[in-house]
């Protein structure tokens, strides 16, 4: 409004004017209305009067002239403070934007600080891991060259012992090889020795098998068998006179059947089964009276009817 009144100097004066015109002629109609007799005596009033119109048209048109004036001055007024209000958001958003590149600077600054104290305490860690690794390796070296030392004398000493543990084995083996052939010379003596006395006897046994078997002792002891499986025969319906069938018997020492079967006979399944059932009851089968006479496989012929 200050502003307003410096460059309008003259438009406010013509507006005060305007306002005391307007305010003379208000009080003169005013006084008029409440004497109208001493108006219409006096003629100078109808001069007054017609002067107080042309003041009141021209206080119109002034207080019409001051209300624009003081709508523009308002608008520009108005046009001036959204101005500065707009100047001062822009002020505000100027300090807010430089505020925040200044806090994004500072963060910027602190992230790259950070980066550099990172990348410091990687350098260190790595430079410490680095001399870390180092020494485990050194120390590594040297035990892997205290191992390769201690097994060298290892597979010194183990070959030291072979050598010895061969020798000796050497020499257990000639004193071996000395006692087996000196074994072996004897051995070979008392072999021939007892192979001829195996021999004297077998040819004995066998000469005594022989005079037995084609004595009497023989059929006695085959008709003892005969005698002895038919008196465990059970004779079945189907069985006829005049069987006669062969049958191979296998023992043990003792007499002890072991197995039965009939190879050839005039009879038929029942009566082949019966037989061989006839065997087995009779086992065991009575001994021999001489035990050359003994035979583990054996054929003989059953007829029970002679």
């Amino acid at each position: 409004m200050p502003g307003f009144l410096r460059e309008h100097p003259g438009s406010v004066a013509l507006s005060l004017l305007l306002h005391g015109l307007i305010a003379a002629a208000l009080i003169l109609v005013t006084r008029i209305s409440l004497y109208p007799s001493a108006t219409a005596v006096q003629p100078m009033s109808i001069d007054a009067t017609v002067i107080d119109s042309r003041v009141l048209h021209a206080a119109a048109q002034a207080q019409a002239e001051a209300a624009q004036a003081r709508q523009a001055a308002i608008a520009r007024a108005a046009a001036e403070a959204a101005e500065a209000k707009a100047a001062e958001a822009a002020q505000r958003r100027q300090a807010a934007a430089q505020a925040q590149s200044a806090a994004a600077a500072e963060q910027h600054r602190q992230a790259v600080a950070a980066e550099h104290a990172a990348a410091a305490r990687l350098a260190t860690e790595t430079s410490a891991e680095v001399r870390h690794a180092a020494a485990l390796q050194h120390a590594a070296e040297a035990q892997r060259a205290a191992e390769a030392e201690h097994a060298a004398e290892v597979k010194q000493a183990a070959l030291a012992a072979a050598a010895k543990r061969a020798a000796d084995a050497k020499r257990v083996a000639q004193a071996k090889l000395a006692a087996a052939a000196k074994q072996a010379a004897a051995a070979k003596q008392g072999a021939a020795a007892a192979m001829q006395a195996d021999l004297r006897r077998q040819i004995a046994a066998e000469e005594h098998a022989n005079a037995v078997e084609s004595g009497p002792l023989m059929d006695q002891y085959k008709a003892s068998l005969a005698n002895r499986i038919i008196q465990a025969w059970i004779k079945p319906p189907t069985a006829r006179k005049g069987i006669d069938c062969k049958v191979e018997v296998t023992q043990v020492p003792g007499g002890e059947v072991t197995s039965a079967h009939v190879t050839q006979c005039n009879g038929d399944a029942a009566v082949r089964q019966s037989i061989e059932n006839a065997v087995y009851r009779a086992s065991p089968l009575p001994v021999p009276p001489d035990p050359a006479l003994f035979q583990r496989d054996f054929v003989f012929e059953f007829k029970p009817n002679e």
